[in-house]
Parts: C-alpha cells; sequence; structure tokens
C-alpha cells in the first residue's frame, strides 16, 4: 500500500492504517521491533513529524509502545504477554 496523495484522509491517518494492517496481518509480529521512523519516513516519502504523529497514535491506541533509544514494538495480543 501507500499513501495516497490526492484521497481526503491526511497522510498520517493512511500511513496509521497501513502499519495496523501489517500487524493484523503479522507482518509486524507481537513483540518484535517495526521499522525506525527514519525508515518509515523513507518507505512512503513523508516527513518525520507526519510518521510520528501515525506512530503515536498505534500507541496511543494500545497497539505499540515505543522505548525511547531502543525504538517500537507491536504490543502482544492481551493474553500472550510473557511474564
Amino acid at each position: 500500500m501507500a499513501i495516497d496523495p490526492d484521497d481526503i484522509t491526511a497522510p498520517w491517518l493512511q500511513l496509521a492504517e497501513i502499519l495496523r494492517e501489517r500487524i493484523r496481518s503479522g507482518e509486524y509480529a507481537p513483540g518484535k521491533r517495526m521499522p525506525s521512523l527514519m525508515a518509515l519516513v523513507e518507505e512512503f516519502g513523508l516527513n518525520a513529524k507526519t510518521v510520528k504523529k501515525a506512530v503515536d497514535a498505534l500507541r496511543d491506541e494500545g497497539l505499540v509502545v515505543t522505548s525511547p533509544g531502543r525504538g517500537t514494538f507491536v504490543r502482544p495480543a492481551a493474553g500472550d504477554e510473557q511474564e
């Protein structure tokens, strides 16, 4: 999927949906690190602020967790978390 510049949906919302789908499909597996912000900037041709806003939305939804200096990780599904 790509960002559609002609879509009335904001680019960060389009990106958030693409990333959600990658999480749902297992492309970004639970517990695994997602691509860096800069890797997503390069892949989608968006600026860092737009990419960060999309990732922040996923974090606010509880789909990912961010760890400063380490990256962004897909949160395990409820009941799948290791102790």
